[in-house]
């Protein structure tokens, strides 16, 4: 390829990029295809058209066109970024970590990859090290909001509410037009008990991002959670979440031998108190009306 060729070939990647962080997906996706078709053995432009795929929620595909770019160029930076936030999207841990791995070896410098490592430490009560990892990702990056936020709901989970508390102020200086921010933030307040502050967040994301799925869930929970008699209900729950397996399964068979009639009334009353705060929500928000 002569220098003329390569200068195009960058402007098109620029082309591509911009295109990707004006969330313009379709004719970003066009243009890679576009690319691919002229220089279908370019790594860079195949993983670009994985990353699009990623940002589309087509895993399967992010995922073929990853394999490819790593197949042309197996220490692609870009193909095992989007390998790593593919597999950690669909929940596949195992498959996660083997590639969150892999690409920190070929790019150490990546924060990210810290990020994800804490979050699936987090899934399994591993806290203290979810911590280091996330201040590891705030050495590289100092200044990430998304990073401050997560370390705010990770010091909330070790209890330490000071702490979470000026890591979330800190991270909202930084940052207020992030959806995931306040995502992590309103994580952040419940486990606090702080829950005008944890309905406040979800609010700002939501209308940050009024049709992603998961904060619209996370949204329609927090209106649940505002009624004190759920909440306490839920308590049971919240503390399940902090023990291993082993030992919830311990606790539930003995209360279910010494304290069957109660264990009962307390099933039949959770899902009564769940379904009739669920409606009210739904009336709060919708009226009467079931279609949305």
């Amino acid at each position: 390829m002569d220098k003329w060729d390569e200068e195009l070939q960058n402007t098109r990647y620029q082309e591509i990029e911009q295109l990707i962080a004006w969330k313009k997906l379709e004719e970003a996706r066009k243009l890679a295809v576009s690319l691919i078709q002229d220089t279908p053995d370019d790594p860079n432009a195949i993983a670009l058209l994985a990353h699009i795929c990623l940002l589309q929620d087509q895993y399967d595909q992010a995922l073929h066109w990853a394999g490819q770019s790593l197949r042309h160029d197996p220490e692609n930076t870009l193909a095992w970024f989007v390998r790593s936030n593919t597999y950690y999207t669909m929940e596949h841990w195992k498959y996660a970590m083997e590639a969150i791995i892999e690409g920190q070896r070929i790019d150490p410098y990546e924060p990210h990859y810290f990020f994800l490592r804490a979050n699936i430490c987090n899934k399994t009560s591993k806290f203290e090290e979810a911590r280091d990892l996330l201040l590891k990702a705030l050495e590289i990056s100092p200044e990430n909001a998304l990073y401050l936020a997560n370390l705010s709901y990770n010091e909330a989970l070790l209890r330490n509410f000071s702490e979470s508390r000026l890591l979330a102020s800190k991270a909202l200086r930084l940052e207020v037009e992030s959806d995931l921010v306040y995502l992590y933030l309103a994580w952040s307040a419940e486990r606090r008990n702080d829950y005008d502050d944890y309905l406040n967040m979800l609010k700002n994301a939501i209308r940050l991002d009024p049709d992603d799925q998961q904060i619209r869930k996370e949204y329609m929970e927090g209106l649940q959670k505002t009624y004190k008699l759920y909440r306490v209900l839920l308590y049971p729950s919240t503390l399940a979440k902090r023990m291993k397996p082993w030992q919830v399964l311990v606790i539930w068979i003995g209360l279910w031998i010494i304290f069957r009639p109660l264990v009962i009334v307390f099933i039949v009353l959770y899902y009564a108190t769940y379904w009739i705060t669920r409606l009210m929500v739904h009336v709060k928000l919708f009226g009467w009306s079931f279609r949305r």
